[in-house]
């Protein structure tokens, strides 16, 4: 009997201890994930991109309080005429960045601890070792999770044990225990708890349904945007010129291609930059320019184009693989956001300027959109298609309000997105 008490003491005294360290890891912020969802779009921690090079930035800043009030509202410092703030307003193309009002300092600083401990891409065999224990880390709460109902299991056995010995010994009558599949309780439980599983895949797969975050098709011919947007700084607007002007994008023709590979029919950068696939499948560069002479109707060797009996060239379309996808009913213009709401091409896009091959980087879910439009403030500054707004000018001109977020002009409307 004592023997059992113990061991019952230990095994809650183990849980109780359990519990409380993984209370501790999930109640501190985790920097790391506020840095991927709300940073990692426009900055890197070690190199600079569309923003600065984030690690070390605590110690470069004028005090934490100034890089709090940067990161929640960075238009009000400007407007404010803080000099460091004006010096990065415009060394970085006069873009204010986008004011995060819903991280709170503690979010802040964790973002500023994780930066800080990155690391340069070590050799390939540390980075598979990293990978293995991050994986390894990965398993310990599925791992504890199950210890814990174990040991909640046992726990249990052991007082109903307990009490089984405690009637015998007072010799109170001892009840039958009922088999578990005939206990209606414990059916019903399973049953309730069956139906909101399946109702939870159900409705999860239903709102997951066309979305396809990470997507990345095989296209015909393989397309480096690293090595023309970002070694080569191409801007983006040169092959999609419709993205300020309309409401598509639009991928360019092979005109544009050709308007430099005209003179460019061999890729010389394969030693400082080796063409990859995800897969690992090393890409002759040079093989992949002569794919677009091919569609273009250019001969090479003769600097023209082929024509036909008639004197039409030779040419085709390529048949480029569509990545991203809205349903019908969305309206989205390209042009409303470049050019009006000066937001950059990597905020919806993720790093296209590091990328061998286009993927999806953002979900582009509703719930992502409606996010965007709650927490972005809108450029009212110099800007004649806001002048209508009378009544925010003032506002932010009398210093009652430090900004205009896109919910605020009628952003989350839903004829704004949906006809």
């Amino acid at each position: 009997m004592l023997l059992i008490q113990k061991i019952a003491k230990s095994a809650l005294s183990l849980f109780v201890v359990l519990l409380l360290s993984q209370f501790s890891a999930y109640a501190a912020p985790d920097g790391q994930a506020i840095f991927k969802s709300n940073c990692a779009a426009c900055h890197n921690p070690l190199k600079d991109a569309t923003g600065p090079a984030l690690q070390g930035i605590d110690t470069r800043v004028p005090s934490k309080e100034w890089l709090y009030k940067w990161v929640k509202n960075s238009a009000s410092l400007i407007a404010s005429g803080d000099k460091y703030a004006v010096d990065i307003y415009n060394k970085w193309g006069k873009t204010p960045m986008t004011g995060f009002s819903n991280l709170s300092n503690e979010d802040i600083d964790a973002v500023v601890a994780y930066v800080n401990s990155v690391k340069p891409p070590e050799a390939p065999k540390a980075a598979a070792t990293g990978e293995a224990k991050e994986e390894t880390a990965g398993w310990m709460y599925p791992l504890i999770t199950l210890a814990l109902l174990a040991l909640a299991i046992v726990l249990w056995r052991v007082n109903k044990s307990l009490r089984r010995v405690a009637a015998t010994n007072a010799n109170l009558p001892v009840k039958k225990d009922t088999p578990y599949y005939r206990h209606k309780v414990l059916i019903a439980l399973v049953a309730i708890i069956v139906f909101i599983g399946a109702a939870f895949f159900m409705v999860n797969g239903g709102v997951q349904m066309g979305r396809q975050q990470n997507y990345m098709p095989e296209q015909p011919i393989f397309y480096s945007h690293k090595v023309h947007a970002g070694i080569n700084q191409i801007s983006c607007l040169y092959c999609h010129s419709g993205a300020q002007q309309s409401r598509q994008a639009m991928v360019p023709s092979t005109n544009v291609c050709m308007n430099c590979h005209k003179g460019i029919a061999e890729y010389t950068g394969a030693a400082e930059h080796p063409l990859v696939t995800a897969e690992g499948k090393e890409i002759d560069g040079t093989a992949e320019i002569h794919k677009l002479y091919d569609y273009a109707g250019w001969d090479p060797e003769k600097k023209e184009y082929k024509r036909d009996a008639e004197g039409k060239i030779l040419a085709k379309p390529i048949e480029w693989v569509k990545i991203h996808n809205l349903p019908d009913h969305v309206y989205f213009n390209h042009a409303q956001h470049t050019a009006v709401g000066q937001i950059q091409c990597q905020r919806c896009h993720g790093a296209i300027e590091e990328m061998d091959e286009v993927y999806q980087h953002s979900n582009l879910s509703m719930g992502w959109c409606v996010n965007c439009h709650r927490q972005t403030n809108v450029q009212f500054e110099n800007n004649n298609y806001y002048s209508l707004y009378t009544k925010y000018h003032a506002e932010l001109k009398a210093g009652k309000r430090t900004g205009v977020t896109v919910e605020d002009i009628g952003g989350l409307e839903c004829q704004k997105c949906h006809y």
